[in-house]
């Protein structure tokens, strides 16, 4: 007996293609670059340069410091969301009998079940490390933020550099933290294949249908262009 179907396992094509695709077309191509988070990449480099002229910066390392907490909250979150997908695995038995229970007619054996608990344990996992790292980048960004030239010498090509180093690397904080807040989205759509092969495919495209809504046609996305 075959573990899962050929219609699961195209499902399951499916929605690893639609994030390898839908994270390639955010991140490398023309297209990602005038998408809600690119943008908000250039107005950390802008922040940067105003950070530079100011003497004062408390304000800024607040920010800095709200940022740096949500990340360590998510990493927390995914945390508990791995926990939560294994004790599922403990309670298999008694989940397989619930589903067939269900007026919805959910045929699954102990193995497909597990073997479906542990894919979504691994996005978990995935999302944890990327926060993780993210919140180790904030440390950094914070170092190089304290290491930022007074605001006498703002216009020194040392002190642009800086700017720029800085905003650099906050970027690069963000773009992990936006990939561990991808892997969250796309582990709703995920839960679809608990259900079947169908759903799971009519899951993960609304999955990126939302995500590439909010990136290029939101109301946010024309707040920040708005001129």
């Amino acid at each position: 007996m075959r573990l899962f179907t050929p219609l699961d396992l195209i499902a399951l094509a499916f929605f690893t293609g639609a994030w390898i695709a839908y994270a390639f077309m955010l991140e490398w191509t023309a297209r990602g670059r005038t998408g809600l988070t690119a943008l908000m990449d250039r107005y950390r480099d802008a922040w940067m340069m105003q950070m530079l002229g100011r003497e004062a910066r408390i304000v800024d390392s607040h920010i800095l410091t709200s940022l740096h907490n949500g990340t360590a909250f998510f990493a927390s979150t995914s945390l508990i969301a791995v926990g939560g997908a294994l004790t599922l695995l403990r309670s298999t038995d008694e989940v397989v009998t619930v589903m067939a229970e269900l007026p919805l007619g959910i045929e699954t054996t102990r193995v497909q079940w597990e073997m479906k608990t542990m894919g979504l344990a691994i996005i978990f996992i995935y999302a944890f490390f990327k926060f993780a790292w993210a919140y180790r980048l904030y440390n950094y960004v914070a170092i190089l933020f304290g290491a930022t030239p007074p605001a006498a010498q703002k216009d020194t090509a040392e002190a642009q550099a800086h700017a720029h180093r800085t905003a650099r690397l906050f970027a690069s904080a963000g773009r992990h933290f936006n990939r561990g807040q991808r892997a969250f989205f796309f582990a709703l759509g995920y839960l679809g294949w608990f259900i079947g092969p169908v759903p799971f495919m009519l899951t993960t495209a609304a999955v990126v249908i939302v995500l590439c809504w909010r990136q290029f046609a939101s109301d946010s996305r024309h707040a920040v262009l708005q001129e």
